[in-house]
């Protein structure tokens, strides 16, 4: 495969994942915290340094709002709910595991 339609197939997979993301907004980040250590806010700022990488500006709030498809603000109005106690409680023992201490 040559680089080009690697680059092209990677970025569409990117592009479905943000997709499948924006249409599940059941999905809760910090239970995609504690199943796979990575979140929509994660992919934010994967997205931002990627751009700042490639000299391209792009602002947080822009890289947010490209991953959550809206403003994070009416994200997080609409859609977040507050963490359980048991959600919580993965959240803190899964950040030790793979960062040596709780988060902060």
């Amino acid at each position: 495969m040559d680089k080009t339609t690697q680059i092209e197939l990677e970025a569409a997979a990117f592009r479905r994942l943000v997709a499948h993301l924006q249409e599940r907004t059941d999905v809760q980040n910090i239970d995609l915290m504690n199943l796979s250590g990575f979140c929509r806010n994660c992919m934010s700022k994967w997205l931002k340094a990627a751009a700042d990488e490639q000299g391209v500006e792009l602002s947080m709030d822009e890289a947010r709002e490209q991953v959550y498809g809206m403003p994070y603000e009416d994200w997080k109005a609409r859609y977040q709910k507050e963490a359980s106690d048991a959600q919580q409680s993965a959240f803190t023992e899964a950040y030790a595991r793979t960062h040596g201490h709780a988060p902060e």
